[in-house]
């Protein structure tokens, strides 16, 4: 750990709410006059100045200290730690967020959690704050919660002190460009915010699967994912909506999102009406479930794979039914738009509509859990060993957490 754990905290300063001590410079407007000491400030002079008058010596720019903010840290599989490190200034067109709260997921990134992803691979190519590939240690996350506290020169100064969602790990404050943060609405709560990324990836997999107004709908898993999928398509002009799930708690909550039916592992297929689905999503995690699903989907009908298995395989049957049923299989991942969209269809429309289906579904009732972010090791071994007992758990941040170094 680099520098120590102390800590200061600044009182009683003037500067924008929740600036972090230290940094008060970083939000000055360069066009601002300077106010002398005990008076008033001068009125500004319009005009050039006389050609005899010596230029003006240019201030030196304020000295920003460094930041200590705190990061949570996969070290080795099921082995979760949270550090300190100095974090530098916002540079040009970039912003300072402190983090209010981060929601964990319970797929890809428990994935990591438990070291099941295959050494070597690309985080997530698609965005900037997982870049590299995976070894130990681990930063991950991508759904952050926070407000502008500071601005880098150039950065767009309505952006000051607005709440913004960012795809970025857990820590308790970080750097970002401008263009990189998304303004919510005032309207949104920071718990709701958060399940953005599960919004959008519940968005890709119903528009990747197609639906047509009165199809049948399977959907195995009600985890978060799962859940907002079966919200979704309970909106939609469909015959049915049928969830799957062997925990009872997923099942009741998916009653509440609007699924026609739920059932236990293997009783799909009859709560379809005999027929099988027209689309079936697979969102388990479980790759076993892949099989039960083909099985439960009817002749011609298409199947959705959003789980991410990691290193675990998934046994499945391509037999009699699979192979006379034309059954078509297909993966979903929400880094990319479906060609055949991608010409109306851009990932920042599809991240628009996200947050109005945040604002229309309100799922905020699905986060059971709140951690500080020094309990990080909990939330995570919670969600690992209790699935029951959990749907999403978030970390929250307090300001004191993240200070200006003396």
């Amino acid at each position: 750990m680099r520098g120590g754990r102390e800590r200061v905290v600044a009182r009683g300063r003037a500067g924008a709410p929740g600036e972090p001590a230290g940094w008060g410079g970083g939000v000055r407007d360069p066009a601002a006059p300077a106010r002398a000491a005990g008076g008033p400030t001068a009125p500004a002079k319009v005009g050039p100045a006389p050609a005899s008058a010596p230029a003006p010596a240019s201030a030196p720019a304020p000295r920003l200290a460094p930041l200590r903010c705190r990061v949570v840290e996969h070290v080795a599989p099921r082995t979760v730690r949270v550090i300190e490190e100095p974090l530098d200034p916002p540079g040009p067109g970039r912003v300072l967020v402190a983090t209010r709260v981060s929601a964990i997921s319970a797929g890809t990134e428990l994935l990591a959690h438990r070291g099941e992803v295959e050494a070597g691979v690309a985080m997530d190519e698609a965005l900037e704050a997982l870049g590299g590939r995976f070894a130990w240690p681990v930063r991950y996350g991508y759904a952050a919660v926070g407000d502008v506290v500071a601005l880098g020169p150039l950065a767009p100064r309505e952006l000051l002190g607005r709440r913004v969602f960012a795809f970025q790990p857990h820590r308790s404050h970080f750097v970002a460009a401008a263009g990189d943060v998304v303004p919510l609405p005032p309207d949104l709560d920071a718990g709701t915010a958060a399940l953005l990324p599960s919004m959008e990836t519940a968005l890709s997999l119903v528009m990747d699967a197609r639906p047509v107004p009165g199809e049948r709908m399977l959907v195995a898993g009600q985890g978060v994912i799962g859940l907002l999928v079966t919200a979704i398509l309970a909106r939609m002009p469909l015959e049915r909506v049928v969830a799957v799930d062997p925990l009872p708690e997923r099942r009741r909550a998916a009653l509440a999102m609007g699924a026609t039916a739920v059932v236990e592992p293997g009783a799909a297929r009859d709560a379809l009406g005999g027929d099988g689905a027209d689309v079936a999503f697979e969102l388990s995690g479980n790759p076993a479930a892949l099989d039960d699903v083909l099985r439960a989907t009817g002749r011609e009908g298409r199947v959705v794979v959003g789980s991410w298995y990691g290193t675990r395989r998934a046994p499945i049957e391509l037999g009699t039914h699979f192979h006379r049923g034309r059954l078509t299989v297909r993966s979903s991942q929400v880094s990319r738009i479906d060609p055949a969209l991608a010409g109306r269809w851009t990932k920042a429309r599809r991240l628009g509509f996200a947050i109005e289906l945040l604002r229309r579904i309100r799922p905020g009732a699905l986060v059971t859990h709140r951690f500080p972010v020094e309990r990080a090791a909990a939330a995570f071994h919670l969600l690992d060993t209790s699935p029951g007992a959990a749907l999403q758990v978030l970390l929250t941040y307090e300001e004191e957490q993240c200070t200006g170094s003396a």
